[in-house]
């Protein structure tokens, strides 16, 4: 098998399949993404690319996200035109399109078949946009929503095949396409998580925390509405004037992932802070951290709380799960396909910071009647691990390479030699 793997901060979501596959006997693997991806360490293979030029600062705002995508899509060609050059022709390209990388890919390899992981698809109705009536959507965001999609649908049409982790991110996409996904999650690493009653993490004013403790964790990788972070710390003022000795370890960045930035201040944390009375020394903002710090702060939670918008699943909710955390979630899609109510979690209605901070509290009380040394019994069942998603993707990546064989060329190839004359 010749598979190249593309994602702009390679591997994304492709790690630990990136490396099974790279260890494997008669595969030649190789990655592309941006020359600040992060790469995997030991893998060889990785090729970089740079952009010729940012967008223009002057480009119509419906248009900038695909003229930035055309801009991607031609570093990443020429990085492709480079491997074929050097004699290296994939089988099969397995890709996040979402920047647009793989818009000409066909063009330099036409016999590969083209797997797409698809993320999202936007829309105006009924997911993320508009759901949130703090953030109310004008005309002109579904306009610019709209002209966005042009990318994705290109990408749906140029794909051979494609894949997505949740039942919810497929049915966001036109019914037409539809029959080209396959639902399939990459899988989690279940090797590394699960419940350590010895587990002690230490906050910035010298706190320690162990197992045991009342400890409400939140997660993301970025703090904001999207995920709920909002709602969070309105529950958490709730909580703090409810239980007079818990403490809250909050986990992640304060740039802007989705949705906008708020007006008054840099940051959604600043602008929380300004709204809601919290007990600073019970309150411990962590950053970004490292994996292992990431996964104690899941071992002494006694609550862990996940918020969405109607939008991509977070890998953290599930390994959360992993750790035999008490979650509790939003009642929001796709959530509810990681949260069974009543069974691995709680669910709550996302706008309702009331119940939020009852069952963060209830799940505090419970922790402290239990034995700190052992766990609450949640089951794991279900969860996806790294290996089945690698089985999933094995058979996909074999279904595409069976079906390469048979079709043969698609089209013409463009000249070894031909340079791209629009850097732009």
């Amino acid at each position: 098998m010749r598979l190249l793997v593309i994602h702009q901060n390679f591997p994304g979501q492709f790690g630990h399949l990136v490396k099974a596959w790279a260890g494997r006997p008669g595969w030649d693997v190789r990655g592309l993404g941006r020359d600040t991806a992060p790469g995997i360490p030991g893998f060889a293979g990785l090729v970089r690319y740079g952009l010729a030029r940012k967008g223009s600062a002057g480009q119509h705002p419906y248009l900038r996200q695909m003229e930035v995508a055309t801009l991607h899509g031609q570093a990443a060609v020429r990085a492709m035109l480079q491997m074929r050059k050097s004699g290296f022709t994939p089988d099969v390209i397995l890709a996040h399109p979402g920047w647009g990388e793989t818009l000409y890919a066909k063009d330099v390899f036409p016999d590969a078949r083209l797997v797409h992981y698809c993320e999202w698809f936007y829309s105006a109705d009924g997911a993320d946009l508009g759901f949130d009536p703090e953030f109310p959507i004008t005309f002109d965001d579904r306009a610019r929503v709209r002209t966005w999609n042009a990318l994705h649908t290109l990408n749906l049409t140029n794909c051979d095949a494609a894949v997505t982790p949740t039942h919810w991110q497929k049915s966001r996409h036109p019914e037409i396409f539809q029959p080209k996904i396959t639902v399939q999650h990459e899988g989690i690493a279940m090797h590394e998580l699960g419940p350590d009653p010895t587990a002690v993490i230490k906050t910035s004013n010298g706190t320690v925390l162990r197992a045991g403790d009342p400890v409400i964790t939140y997660v993301a990788r970025n703090l904001e509405p999207y995920r709920g972070f909002h709602i969070f710390m309105r529950a958490l003022e709730r909580i703090q004037k409810t239980h007079a000795t818990c403490h809250a370890v909050i986990v992640g960045g304060d740039e802007v992932s989705y949705g906008k930035r708020p007006r008054d201040v840099p940051t959604w944390r600043e602008h929380m802070l300004r709204e809601v009375v919290l007990d600073p020394t019970r309150t411990h903002f962590f950053g970004r951290v490292a994996r292992q710090q990431f996964i104690r702060a899941l071992q002494v939670s006694a609550a862990h709380v996940y918020l969405s918008y109607p939008f991509v699943l977070s890998w953290s909710v599930l390994e959360a799960l992993a750790c035999d955390c008490s979650v509790i979630g939003s009642r929001t899609a796709p959530v509810q396909e990681a949260i069974h109510d009543g069974e691995n979690g709680s669910l709550v209605d996302f706008f309702d910071v009331i119940a939020f901070a009852e069952k963060v509290v209830l799940a505090l009380d419970r922790q402290h009647k239990c034995s700190a040394t052992l766990p609450e019994g949640r089951t794991t069942r279900g969860l996806p691990c790294e290996a089945a998603g690698l089985r999933r993707y094995d058979k996909l990546l074999e279904a595409s390479r069976e079906a390469h064989r048979g079709a043969g060329a698609t089209g013409p190839r463009c000249r070894q030699d031909e340079e791209w004359s629009c850097l732009l």
